[in-house]
């Protein structure tokens, strides 16, 4: 029986929900708004134009970007493999080095906090 107007035609495909698939990493709602809060002071300071997430399997990623164009002035990883290592935190800079590793959020994030206190000194 094919569907009528008000039942469409079940064709038999299951399409998964949008949400965040299993086993996918994400971030927790206070460590987004931790991010997005220091993305908001360094677009105010002119020094962040964009931002891109990505979520797979083994990583969660913010990057931030001074232009849509180029490279990410600075990508922030959530790699929850390494908490018991090196710390599931880390932050690279634009040419891919890394900054800063850690266990806390905050402490990972503060060479970007001490380059937005010299924006707002110029």
């Amino acid at each position: 029986m094919k569907g009528s107007p008000q039942t469409p035609a079940v064709s038999g495909q299951v399409l998964s929900f949008p949400g965040r698939a299993a086993g996918q990493v994400g971030f927790e709602r206070a460590e987004l708004q931790r991010i997005l809060d220091l993305y908001g002071r360094m677009v105010a300071a002119g020094q962040w134009r964009d931002y891109a997430m990505d979520f797979d399997a083994n990583a969660a990623t913010f990057a931030a970007f001074r232009r849509a164009a180029e490279r990410p002035q600075a990508r922030l990883e959530k790699r929850p493999a390494l908490r018991s290592k090196q710390g599931m935190w880390t932050l690279f800079g634009e040419h891919g080095q890394v900054l800063k590793r850690g266990h806390d959020l905050a402490g990972v994030l503060a060479p970007m906090e001490r380059r937005l206190l010299k924006a707002v000194d110029d």
